[in-house]
């Protein structure tokens, strides 16, 4: 989508694509209206701040299209972020299939968990995202391990969310929030890692805290990815908190470049895409001095190769 071209980066043009962007749909917020104890979707925004979406999914995906367009961002992953609204993102995706990609949480303790992910990666959807700290079990589950046999089938990516677990979101409606955080560590990942050397694993936000852990597992895993989104809080937990170029300049020495995905973590309106988060990812990978042929891997290309990966 050459129109789309960022013509100003410190390398030159610069073809962006973000690889974790929320799609807050209606129906996202009519399942946290139930949990939060409210009265559908309008209640949840109204309580939460934000701009009610579209009833219509195709609608939102629009108006994200033109949002990008307005940063001049090429391509996004809309992850469908509740189990239950898969369907959401399914439309989004097929309504603006040279835009969007589609991931889905997915919660292997649910019935019939392993048939629903292989039903809408068979919907188009591109990605199963695991969150073991918000709903509540071990990646050594076997449940887990029926997950990622329909991944690989379906030679989807696996996304799988260590560290620290907070959503905003979910705290400005009221929605209860029982994360257990012994489910987090990135170790955990590694034989799984291990024993799938085909499927493409991605552990959001460098481990969110558990930064020393994922790059161990990333050093023994050649198959297990970064993303780099949120403004990355995590560090305060470090002693001493590292830099931004410091954490990017630990994943490149470990992970290199090819496997580190850009990423904004944005999600809601009227506050759009998070432009100041790749700002400032730019402005970090420009001071560690990496090559233009890098960053163009970064911030968009290494995306768009594992979403072209049989």
């Amino acid at each position: 989508m050459t129109q789309n071209i960022r013509k100003e980066s410190p390398w030159g043009p610069l073809e962006v694509a973000d690889a974790h962007l929320h799609f807050f749909s209606h129906g996202f917020f009519s399942l946290l209206a139930k949990q939060a104890g409210l009265d559908g979707a309008a209640a949840a925004c109204d309580r939460a701040g934000v701009e009610a979406p579209p009833a219509d999914a195709r609608e939102l995906a629009a108006r994200w299209a033109a949002e990008l367009d307005r940063h001049h961002v090429s391509r996004a992953v809309l992850l469908a972020s509740l189990p239950g609204d898969e369907a959401s993102v399914a439309q989004a995706v097929a309504s603006q299939p040279q835009r969007f990609f589609g991931w889905f949480f997915c919660n292997p303790l649910m019935p019939h968990a392993a048939a629903r992910a292989e039903e809408w990666l068979n919907h188009g959807l591109r990605g199963v995202c695991l969150l073991p700290a918000m709903h509540g079990y071990a990646l050594s589950d076997p449940r887990v391990e029926e997950i990622l046999q329909v991944a690989e089938r379906r030679h989807a990516v696996v996304f799988v969310h260590c560290g620290v677990l907070s959503v905003g979101i979910r705290a400005r409606v009221g929605a209860p929030s029982p994360f257990d955080m012994r489910f987090s560590n990135p170790i955990d990942l590694h034989p799984l890692a291990l024993k799938h050397p085909k499927l493409r694993f991605i552990v959001p936000h460098f481990g969110a805290g558990y930064f020393r852990e994922a790059l161990m597992t990333a050093s023994l895993c050649p198959n297990v990815h970064f993303d780099t989104s949120s403004s990355n809080t995590w560090t305060k937990y470090l002693a001493p908190p590292p830099t931004l170029e410091q954490v990017f300049e630990r994943a490149l020495e470990v992970a290199g470049p090819q496997r580190l995905l850009f990423g904004t973590d944005s999600s809601f309106f009227p506050r759009g895409w998070v432009s100041a988060v790749f700002d400032r990812q730019c402005e970090a990978l420009s001071r560690l001095g990496v090559a233009a042929e890098d960053a163009r891997a970064i911030f968009g290309g290494n995306l768009l190769r594992l979403m072209q990966m049989p």
